[in-house]
């Protein structure tokens, strides 16, 4: 098993910046891909991003390029969104997850593991 803690939400104004964290422990070595999802109220969950830990490739909605960034620390098996440049519509409760491969979180986005969430707010 894998355990996902996410931290780092809260409120922000528009424009603002705020960057999540991920801690994962557990059996680590078998996700080779981390990733962040999001649910916004009335609205089903959306991919936002990925990484793979063995290349180090990242994986982005188009909503979000240029503004997220995803990285993690394999040393500290923590996982990274930095949001910039916020916008009300980025409102949403954050999820960090997990999966042996990208492709189970970027295409057919079910990972095998789901942290508990972090709410983002940012006013207008």
């Amino acid at each position: 098993q894998v355990q996902l803690v996410e931290s780092g939400g809260g409120l922000v104004q528009a424009g603002g910046s705020l960057r999540l964290s991920c801690a994962a422990s557990g059996r680590t070595s078998r996700t080779d891909a981390m990733g962040w999802f999001r649910q916004a109220p009335g609205k089903e969950r959306e991919f936002v991003a990925a990484i793979t830990r063995s290349s180090g490739n990242t994986y982005y909605a188009d909503s979000v390029k240029g503004r997220l960034t995803i990285s993690r620390d394999n040393a500290k098996n923590t996982l990274y969104l930095q949001m910039n440049s916020l916008k009300p519509e980025d409102t949403a409760v954050y999820y960090c997850a997990a999966a042996s491969s990208t492709h189970t979180i970027v295409v057919v986005k079910t990972p095998d593991y789901w942290g508990q969430g972090t709410q983002v707010t940012v006013s207008s």
